[in-house]
């Protein structure tokens, strides 16, 4: 909102020092510096009013070390995460761009469905929290509203050189007519532009680094891909929301894991945020040239200023949770911003620890009903899953645990990064 305000002063009454927010890096930097204060300054009162109300975590038995410690400690602070991405975000971003729209409606809808569920823990003394198939289908219908959104709305374009001979690959359901327009590269050559709907993604280490979901849809026939492909897009969607939110909401599970791995995605997400976004690296880099992806880049610093400040009480030894209120949105915000980059295909070395946790989960699940099945006794492959909790089981202390799946993290992140030169 500052943005358009100080827009109209400097327009209007050339208001010295206005234009200042016109630059996306100053809007960054205030973006991560404010929501820094409200984790950290404004935290620390939230975390006294969930003491105050009582709102504390329900610990299970699970026979690890330290658990009975962790009873009563305040959980749902997620709200202070959730504070720290939106307040930035609606001050400094341009709110009526497609994508910060996205993100606003991702972080909310996951936050609801995440405070529900702790509502129901805390305030309604059910464990279970809520229903597995009421989170699933709030999972669905966010990823029906990304994909459909994604696919459809004519300001979700790709940016493509037009040369003599490619003049006619861009069919009229494609190409928007205002969507033309002239640069000159670093010869001065004036070469033409369009921005065209397509649903196409990153290909990680293949050269021309793109896929076009089109070419799944034409298995079923060439005359059905006007229908199929939209539905294929949005279910890849649906799944990929489904699969990040609840790898997340998995992973938090000791102090400060699932925190500090955001925050590593977060910087990698920022990473492509910028470089997608700007045409000339875009060019250098041969990867896809998203315009208005760079208004992005302000969202991502106030999501990983969150994460960072919400790390400061989340640390070991925690002095509040975030919940499913703020595991559930944490990963729906990396994978609402991975399918907005099209960079969907990546996540699984992005967000490899999410995706380790949950595996662990479901081997755990699937051995332990197969060996049920065969001799008569459940077996385990883990001493207990999500992972974490099986290093605990061997007598690891969850710092180091944390520290070295930080570690992990670091490592799948500048390995995601490397791979806009692996081609």
């Amino acid at each position: 909102m500052l943005y358009y305000l100080f827009t109209y002063l400097r327009d209007t009454f050339h208001l010295m020092g206005a234009g200042v927010f016109s630059y996306i890096t100053f809007r960054v930097a205030m973006a991560i510096i404010l929501s820094l204060v409200i984790s950290t300054v404004f935290g620390k009162w939230i975390i006294k009013f969930l003491q105050r109300k009582q709102i504390g975590e329900t610990v299970r038995d699970l026979g690890l070390q330290g658990e009975v410690q962790k009873r009563g400690t305040p959980t749902m602070g997620g709200l202070i995460i959730i504070s720290a991405i939106l307040i930035p975000t609606l001050l400094f971003a341009r709110v009526l761009n497609v994508y910060i729209v996205i993100m606003i409606v991702s972080t909310l809808w996951l936050g609801l469905i995440g405070f529900l569920d702790d509502y129901i823990k805390v305030f309604r003394k059910n464990k279970e929290g809520l229903a597995g198939r009421f989170k699933i289908l709030g999972q669905v219908g966010l990823g029906i509203i990304i994909g459909t959104t994604m696919y459809f709305n004519h300001h979700v374009v790709i940016s493509r050189q037009v040369t003599g001979s490619q003049t006619g690959i861009y069919n009229a359901a494609e190409q928007l007519e205002e969507g033309r327009y002239i640069r000159k590269d670093e010869n001065g050559k004036r070469n033409t532009y369009v921005n065209v709907r397509t649903a196409t993604t990153t290909l990680p280490f293949i050269k021309n680094h793109e896929f076009r979901y089109e070419k799944i849809a034409a298995v079923f026939g060439e005359k059905y891909v006007g229908i199929t492909t939209p539905i294929l897009y949005i279910l890849a969607v649906i799944f990929i929301i489904t699969a990040v939110s609840n790898g997340a909401n998995i992973t938090d599970g000791i102090d400060g894991l699932a925190t500090g791995v955001s925050a590593i995605i977060g910087v990698c997400l920022g990473v492509f945020a910028y470089v997608s976004g700007n045409y000339v690296l875009a060019g250098y880099l041969g990867i896809m040239d998203i315009p208005n992806l760079g208004e992005l880049s302000i969202f991502i610093g106030a999501f990983v200023g969150a994460c960072v400040g919400f790390l400061w009480y989340n640390a070991y030894p925690a002095q509040v949770f975030m919940g499913d209120t703020g595991s559930l949105a944490l990963g729906g915000i990396i994978a609402s911003l991975a399918i907005i980059m099209r960079k969907e295909l990546l996540l699984p070395i992005m967000c490899g620890i999410f995706v380790i946790e949950l595996v662990s989960v479901m081997l755990q699940v699937w051995y332990f009903k197969r060996t049920k099945k065969k001799y008569g006794e459940g077996r385990r492959i883990f001493l207990m899953s999500p992972l974490h909790h099986h290093y605990q089981k061997k007598g690891y202390h969850e710092a180091k645990i944390v520290t070295r799946f930080w570690v992990i993290g670091i490592m799948l992140a500048i390995f995601t990064i490397v791979t806009l030169k692996l081609q």
